[in-house]
């Protein structure tokens, strides 16, 4: 059984009195009839000597009589209920005009039971809009406070360009302090400077460095197209980058440092070792025993040249040059250094890219999926032509977690043991060179997916 609605009547009192109402409208009525047509006007008329009156004029007099009556009844039982919806429609109108000031008692005069109910209701409503508003005020008040305190330049324009929020770091980055509400945007950034006042135009994210009393201080543009309160407003947002910047090529320069002095170290403790060794023995007339020494001692001088080679190749990364490339012998070139299956033809339209750079990054990516400990035989080479083009290395390694996967392109960040950390960030930089990306992904079943996308040029 379904448990008891626990939601008030609104059929209890309000229906009795109007019952109540058309109950004493026909007895009324019937009364008057009676008057005119029984007692006591028949027996006057009699006695005064008149005509009787006739039925229907009985009738129509009796209407004639009623209706005042019972129109003075209609306003003595609902009169107090119009004035009462008057009231609630003047609430509501206060309400849709924002104004939630205003209130009406619950014991209203002339309020039934039900109706009674009904403007408790309407009382809770009221206090709850009323709190609403409140507590909205109160976060209105905070967000502004945060907006014209946070260090980040706030600009926010509306659809013509006009400033509708601009914060204290903005007024003072553009405008020296002064107040720049309603003004245009482009009055704003007319005394700023040109690298700035580009940025700001172009409508794009990017770094810009400027002269600001004598130093140079880096900021980072970002725009954002947003809606507010149903129209299209253009959010833009400086940020001054110098320290930040500062700190993350400290931190830079560190990693690079460590990884120097590791490699330096594993290479020349053991030349260093391998050299008192040799002179040991040349001493002692061990001549068979120093060849391999020496050779030793090349082995490690040759590694610790291409490590360092390699550390040149990604500092000094040319742009660039852009040449129809033959397929057949590019894939020829890329199969003399690494092992792979291809997958994946390219369309028969010539493409154009520097086939140096985008082979030596394949290279790297081919290595990389040999050395994530998968099957040899499932490296393959997956090449997709069509609005842009992909290059994708499929490994069926362990894959990378959610962090190695954020910081994986960043230069000298490797999980391996003897890494540089500089095969994915030398793919990286060469994707950038020719406008296009490197992408990172998990492969469903196990492995790693990494395609370099270039755009078709």
């Amino acid at each position: 059984m379904g448990s008891p609605d626990p939601r008030p009547s609104f059929s209890g009192s309000l229906k009795q009195r109007l019952m109540a109402l058309l109950i004493l409208s026909v007895m009324t009525a019937l009364g008057m009839h009676a008057a005119l047509t029984q007692w006591p006007l028949p027996q006057f008329a009699q006695w005064m000597g008149w005509q009787p009156l006739r039925e229907w004029a009985a009738f129509a007099l009796s209407l004639l009589l009623t209706l005042p009556l019972l129109l003075l009844l209609s306003h003595g039982f609902l009169g107090p209920l119009t004035r009462l919806l008057r009231a609630l429609e003047g609430a509501v109108l206060s309400y849709r005009e924002g104004d939630f000031s205003m209130s009406i008692a619950t014991t209203h005069r002339g309020a039934s039971r039900e109706l009674g109910e009904l403007l408790r209701l309407h009382g809770e409503l009221g206090e709850a809009l009323r709190e609403q508003r409140r507590h909205l005020a109160q976060r209105e008040l905070l967000l502004d406070t945060v907006v014209q305190n946070t260090p980040v330049a706030l600009v926010l324009t509306d659809a013509q360009d006009r400033v509708a929020i601009a914060n204290i770091a903005a007024r003072q980055l553009l405008a020296g302090g002064r107040s720049v509400m309603g003004g245009t945007l482009a009055a704003l950034i007319e005394q700023a400077p040109a690298a700035l006042k580009d940025a700001l135009r172009s409508g794009e994210d990017g770094l810009v460095t400027l002269l600001l009393d004598g130093a140079e201080e880096s900021f980072h543009v970002s725009q954002r197209e947003i809606r507010l309160q149903g129209l299209p407003h253009r959010l833009r947002l400086i940020r001054r980058m110098t320290r930040e910047l500062s700190r993350q090529e400290v931190a830079s320069w560190k990693r690079v440092i460590r990884v120097i002095s590791h490699e330096l170290n594993n290479s020349l403790a053991p030349i260093s070792s391998l050299s008192h060794t040799g002179a040991e023995l040349l001493a002692r007339g061990d001549t068979e025993r120093l060849a391999r020494v020496f050779a030793a001692i090349g082995e490690r001088a040759s590694h610790l040249h291409g490590f360092i080679d390699g550390y040149a190749r990604f500092a000094k990364l040319p742009a660039p040059r852009l040449e129809t490339v033959d397929w057949a012998l590019f894939v020829q070139g890329l199969t003399a250094h690494a092992q792979f299956r291809l997958q994946g033809e390219p369309s028969g339209t010539p493409m154009r890219f520097d086939a140096t750079q985008i082979e030596q990054a394949l290279i790297n990516l081919l290595k990389n999926a040999h050395e994530a400990g998968g099957d040899p035989e499932e490296v393959v080479l997956d090449i997709a032509c069509g609005g842009e083009l992909r290059f994708s290395v499929l490994d069926r390694g362990p894959g990378m977690s959610e962090t190695v996967l954020a910081q994986a392109l960043l230069p000298f960040y490797s999980t391996k043991r003897s890494g540089t950390g500089l095969g994915l960030a030398l793919a990286r930089e060469i994707a950038e060179a020719h406008g296009g990306r490197v992408v990172l992904e998990n492969r469903a079943g196990g492995g790693l997916a990494v395609s370099l996308v270039l755009p078709r040029a």
